[in-house]
């Protein structure tokens, strides 16, 4: 399986509602910079990262990532993504069932078959 089909698999675990957190490694740390709804942006490792995945499952009740672009170079890929979600919770102006988009820009470095690394740089549409 090439790098770029795990990030494929490891986003339709995520829409699944699978455990995503299998493709990483132990050692991993994921960072997303500032955005609309994490203004100082957020550095996590693998602890940070499971406590994160069970307060996303009570926020949204759905998600989908359409790749939109994909280039995969050695240990790297990196990819653009439109995200949509559905709200579980209200968020500022929106109300549970309403929909979130954005665009993300989103970078992994593997090691091996898991990732190592991932940035995030993600564009929400305003809500």
């Amino acid at each position: 399986m090439s790098r770029a089909d795990i990030v494929r698999a490891y986003l339709k675990a995520i829409e699944e509602r699978r455990d995503s957190l299998a493709f990483f490694t132990e050692d991993a740390v994921q960072e997303e910079f500032p955005n609309a709804l994490v203004p100082s942006g957020a550095r996590r490792t693998m602890t940070e990262l499971r406590e994160a995945n069970e307060r996303g499952r009570h926020v949204m009740t759905a998600e989908t990532y359409e790749i939109v672009n994909l280039v995969e170079d050695g240990d790297r890929v990196a990819c653009e993504v439109l995200w949509r979600g559905v709200l579980a919770v209200p968020l500022r102006s929106l109300k549970p069932g309403d929909a979130m988009k954005a665009r993300f820009g989103v970078f992994f470095e593997f090691q091996g078959d898991r990732i190592r690394r991932q940035h995030n740089y993600d564009c929400f549409e305003p809500f």
